[in-house]
């Protein structure tokens, strides 16, 4: 099967179905990515920064290191200037579902890693901030995109079956997270 047709299917039911339940359901996001050939990609930028990123980061069969550093900095904590390793599984999820939504557009990042007092103070002004979140352990991130709907994004990352996905319709953004498979939002 090649990539065309498992994007056909994964796109006609990202942007065709009225429930989740009837959106394509993937192996995973690394089987999403199988069909993209030996090379996974990464193109985001930062609104808080006015950083960008477009980067080849897994090249036949293995993760770049280089890379993943470059993504490790970019998706800092901006607040506090913070930098750990980003779970590379959270890359591949943001990967493959950019992949289904078949966009240029680069995802616009809101939240990538947070540090303990980053994700603390905005507990405080929010209760849609988990306590133990998975942005303190480089786990979660939080992405827009222009060019698609909440619903759309919500969709792809559901696709998926390799993690945590939240919508945030009323903030207009997607959680995208490599812990256990759940989804949560309105």
């Amino acid at each position: 099967m090649t990539f065309e047709t498992i994007s056909r299917r994964g796109i006609m039911g990202v942007f065709a179905a009225t429930t989740v339940a009837a959106a394509p359901v993937m192996a995973n996001a690394f089987g999403v990515l199988r069909g993209a050939g030996d090379i996974r990609r990464i193109r985001m930028y930062s609104g808080r920064t006015g950083e960008s990123i477009d980067t080849v980061y897994w090249v036949e069969g293995k993760y770049i290191r280089d890379a993943l550093n470059e993504i490790n900095v970019f998706m800092r904590d901006w607040r506090t200037g913070t930098v750990i390793g980003i779970d590379p599984r959270t890359i591949d999820i943001a990967a493959a579902s950019h992949r289904l939504l078949q966009t240029n557009e680069p995802f616009m990042m809101l939240s990538g890693y947070r540090s303990p007092q980053t994700n603390a103070m905005l507990r405080s002004r929010s209760a849609g901030v988990a306590r133990n979140s998975l942005h303190m352990v480089g786990k979660a991130a939080d992405m827009r995109l222009k060019s698609r709907s909440v619903s759309q994004m919500y969709k792809a990352a559901y696709a998926c079956q390799a993690g945590g996905v939240g919508k945030y319709s009323r903030s207009n953004f997607v959680h995208m997270d490599c812990g256990p498979v759940r989804t949560w939002g309105a």
